[in-house]
């Protein structure tokens, strides 16, 4: 891409943010970014970044989930601690969702790419 306020829009609407914010964000109208959206390869971007801050989000709830594990084994000895317990375990669950999250956006990713191919 050359212009570029579209890496700004990219990100901002990877993260999930409006038209309106993304506009914002690169500097543009929200019209410019209506027209940049219709787009396949600014729309491929967007897929992209969003692939990216997903795997950065599950790295830091891998490394996380470790430190959650730490506190369920502990709270095995221990009969307090019921909220650390509660938060590890909503880590876990989170951390295999996002995994499972993942692992679809990439299968999709590749299918899209051998039907490309073909």
């Amino acid at each position: 891409m050359t212009t570029t306020n579209k890496p700004a829009a990219v990100l901002a609407l990877a993260r999930g943010g409006t038209n309106h914010q993304a506009a914002t964000e690169a500097g543009v109208s929200t019209r410019t970014i209506l027209r940049w959206r219709e787009d396949e390869e600014f729309l491929q971007d967007i897929a992209e970044a969003r692939t990216q801050l997903l795997r950065l989000a599950v790295g830091r709830l891998a490394a996380a989930s470790v430190k959650a594990v730490d506190t369920l084994v502990d709270a095995l000895d221990t009969e307090r601690g019921q909220a650390r317990v509660q938060a590890a375990k909503v880590l876990l669950d989170a951390t295999l969702a996002l995994r499972e999250s993942l692992d679809l956006e990439e299968r999709l990713a590749a299918l899209e790419a051998d039907r490309t191919a073909q």
